[in-house]
């Protein structure tokens, strides 16, 4: 399956990732970077009674630049057909806590965010990007910026096609 591609380089900088901020919900870096992002990471759990056959998720996120959509301190995530294990959904539905994970690849910032998550199963058709089949809204109650953290620096090369086939809102 195609898939979107970034080319990697060192920028020659060494840096421990210093933690620049926390912040109660988004600040205006925060907004921008989400609103700009083409990708992010969730990571999720199952709800605590499943015992051992539950766990912990992560997993990956993407669409067009513009594809997430930020009021506030909220965002609002298309959700794509995807693997269809639906294991991220599962987990939602049993523990509405999520992390997210935004990385800018021009500056090796990293953003991490803390909140909760609403699933709209059944949107209106003209509000969704096309391609959607349902949103999240992640309510976002902390966020840190570590600026620098990662070395490297990563160029766009391609969107995959079914990147190509989603819409923004």
């Amino acid at each position: 399956m195609p898939r979107q591609t970034r080319d990697i380089r060192s920028d020659n900088r060494h840096s421990a990732g210093t933690k620049v901020g926390v912040h109660n919900g988004l600040d205006d870096d925060a907004r921008r970077l989400a609103a700009a992002s083409d990708t992010f990471f969730v990571a999720s759990r199952s709800r605590a009674d499943v015992g051992s056959e539950g766990g912990l998720d992560m997993s990956h996120r993407g669409g067009k630049p513009g594809f997430i959509r930020v009021e506030g301190d909220s965002l609002f995530i298309p959700d794509f057909k995807g693997n269809r294990f639906f294991t991220t959904l599962g987990n939602l539905l049993g523990d509405n806590r999520a992390g997210l994970l935004f990385i800018d690849f021009e500056t090796g910032d990293v953003l991490q965010l803390a909140g909760t998550v609403t699933i709209d199963w059944n949107p209106r058709a003209t509000e969704m990007p096309a391609g959607s089949q349902r949103f999240w809204r992640v309510d976002v109650a902390r966020s840190w910026w570590r600026r620098g953290a990662l070395p490297l620096v990563w160029e766009f090369g391609d969107y995959a096609p079914t990147t190509l086939a989603t819409g923004v809102w």
